[in-house]
């Protein structure tokens, strides 16, 4: 087995354990995605990420070919009370052995210069960004009729 065989087996052993070291600690549930209608030129998705782990992750990002950029986003109340979309550079942590939820009104994944409009009943393919599991791929449905639930708070979009 020549060296860069051995190279290309040993980079992929890496990243297959990185991707099952992901799926056995980061799930994802209840995910959907939503926009304001077919013109809007952003949308959001919500979901639940569960940690399975014995350690605390931290979502430093989220990727996805459907908009020009994807931002980790949250509402913070400034001292007026008006609610303002932020974005959340430093990421949003997910406690070790909880589950935090990614809600309308809350913290949630933005995505900004929509390529297409989302369509209820699509999907829309997302790779979350973990600080230590890596990247985790979903699909995320598109639901522009869900009504609040399950602890999702309103959102604008």
């Amino acid at each position: 087995m020549s060296l860069k065989s051995k190279l290309f087996a040993t980079m992929a052993a890496v990243t297959l354990a990185t991707t099952a070291f992901a799926q056995d600690t980061i799930a994802v549930d209840d995910a959907y995605a939503r926009s304001s209608g077919k013109t809007a030129k952003a949308g959001a998705a919500f979901m639940m990420i569960q940690n399975a782990g014995e350690s605390d992750d931290r979502l430093i990002g989220a990727k996805s070919d459907v908009a020009a950029r994807v931002e980790l986003h949250t509402h913070e109340i400034d001292d007026a009370g008006v609610a303002k979309m932020v974005h959340v550079e430093e990421g949003i942590t997910i406690p070790a052995g909880e589950t935090h939820m990614l809600k309308r009104g809350g913290d949630h994944v933005m995505f900004m210069g929509l390529t297409a409009p989302f369509e209820h009943g699509a999907t829309v393919p997302v790779t979350l960004i973990f600080e230590h599991a890596g990247e985790v791929e979903i699909e995320v449905p598109v639901d522009l009729e869900r009504q609040d639930k399950g602890g999702h708070g309103t959102h604008s979009n």
